[in-house]
């Protein structure tokens, strides 16, 4: 453990921050998942939950915690698996 103070702080925001962004992965996951399964039963609202799929994937581009590109491929894959279905 460390000894000095601000090393001390150090452990407990990043420890925060680990925790914060745990929770939003796990959102994105979700909400991936509910997409997938939309798409895989041709469900009216497949669209509509593709799209809220993509948005928390740019609120976490945004915030950081995904890169950019990674999201950029999410997107994609996403948007031709709707395509495909319909």
């Amino acid at each position: 453990m460390a000894n000095i103070k601000s090393a001390k702080k150090r452990v407990l925001v990043s420890e925060a921050n680990y925790q914060r962004n745990k929770s939003y992965r796990s959102a994105i996951k979700t909400a991936l998942k509910k997409a997938d399964a939309a798409i895989e039963a041709k469900s009216a609202d497949a669209a509509e939950t593709v799209k809220v799929a993509v948005k928390k994937l740019d609120q976490a581009q945004a915030k950081g915690i995904m890169h950019k590109n990674a999201v950029a491929r999410k997107k994609s894959q996403l948007a031709t698996r709707l395509n495909k279905a319909n």
